[in-house]
């Protein structure tokens, strides 16, 4: 994993793939019986992004896969860093995984950073 740049926030491994995430269909009130941001036995990634995302917001993210597949999960944003002009994109954004299938997080180990 990498170093949070904020002292008490989790750090995620950084994913190497497309990402098209948008807002969850779950209810807001349903997300209250999820662990504590940064408890989740699941897990999250990181992403480059140009948009925004509000945080605390449930979305429902698809990442592409080099074979052609995608993942398709649930995550809530965690944390949102803006980003100087000139970097890879605007934000850098931490997504904690809410849902996950078996066997995806295996699958999704072959875009994630090395040494993440």
């Amino acid at each position: 994993m990498r170093e949070p740049k904020h002292a008490g926030r989790t750090a995620y491994a950084r994913l190497l793939a497309p990402v098209y995430f948008s807002p969850s269909a779950l209810l807001r009130w349903l997300q209250r019986i999820r662990p504590a941001r940064g408890q989740s036995p699941l897990g999250g990634v990181c992403v480059f992004t140009d948009e925004r995302p509000p945080q605390d917001v449930p979305l429902r993210l698809e990442v592409f896969l080099p074979d052609g597949t995608s993942v398709t999960c649930s995550a809530v944003v965690a944390w949102v860093d803006p980003l100087p002009d000139g970097g890879p994109a605007k934000f850098d954004v931490g997504l904690e995984f809410t849902a996950l299938r078996p066997g995806d997080r295996e699958r999704l180990s072959s875009v994630i950073a090395p040494g993440s």
